[in-house]
């Protein structure tokens, strides 16, 4: 580091869980977000602000004036523009150090099979079932930790996911894929706005812990929200022996 990044990243270096040796970690990784909305704005900036050197974002939305009650990345001079580009600019704007790469574009098993194998921990901000399941099988495929998030309405969820860990479940341990599940939007159902700022500001805790070293303590439990009365339930979270995905770890099967 730098003297520059030395003054930048001071109140992280005097952490005795970090120090300059987890700093410098940080500076080497790369995070793959995907989806950079409600979830995605806080977890974008504070990586970036963090010091994460490489960040991919993938969204293939743009910016509409509903998204402004609680995707705070982005702002009313944006609105039109490409997420992931708005996303790219708010980080840039806090902290020029990372390496952004914006990709516009919907996160399919093609390009989640090219972005993955090159990521260090990847970080779930979509909103629907079938993303989160695709995701979930690719970081299965690769070996690589996810931090799943949701929100929708007052009620959140965060869990973390880590196939290096012979203990961990995956999501498809906890949602089935083969469960049917009624799809909920915030365009539908409503979102309050500060639940998506704790529970992606979360997530951005639990990757930075995982990138940096720490650790995440997340791993095979679920933690749910209550937003109404600000309260935190916390369910252990078994492996499923029969799970379609994670059964089939360490056989080398894709």
């Amino acid at each position: 580091m730098d003297d520059t990044q030395l003054l930048r990243y001071s109140r992280h270096i005097l952490l005795n869980e970090l120090g300059v040796e987890g700093q410098e970690r940080l500076l080497a990784s790369h995070a793959l977000v995907i989806g950079a909305g409600g979830l995605g704005s806080p977890v974008g900036l504070y990586l970036g602000s963090a010091g994460v050197g490489r960040i991919t974002v993938v969204d293939h939305d743009e910016v509409d004036a509903t998204n402004l009650q609680r995707q705070i990345a982005h702002n009313l001079a944006r609105v039109g523009h490409p997420k992931a580009e708005s996303i790219r600019e708010a980080i840039t704007a806090i902290n020029p150090d990372p390496v952004i790469t914006a990709i516009r574009q919907r996160a399919d098993e093609a390009l989640l099979d090219h972005l993955v194998p090159s990521a260090d921990v990847v970080i779930d901000c979509t909103d629907n079932f079938t993303t989160r399941h695709l995701i979930n099988r690719l970081c299965f495929r690769h070996a690589k930790p996810l931090v799943s998030g949701a929100a929708i309405r007052m009620d959140g969820q965060l869990s973390v996911y880590d196939p290096r860990d012979a203990a961990s479940p995956c999501y498809a341990c906890v949602f089935p894929p083969e469960t049917a599940v009624e799809e909920a939007r915030c365009a539908t159902m409503g979102v309050f706005a500060p639940l998506v700022g704790i529970v992606g500001t979360m997530q951005a805790a639990e990757a930075l812990k995982i990138l940096s070293g720490i650790g995440s303590r997340m791993t095979g439990r679920l933690l749910m929200i209550d937003g109404r009365d600000l309260a935190f339930h916390s369910l252990d979270l078994p492996r499923q022996i029969h799970c379609p995905v994670c059964a089939q770890r360490g056989t080398g099967q894709r």
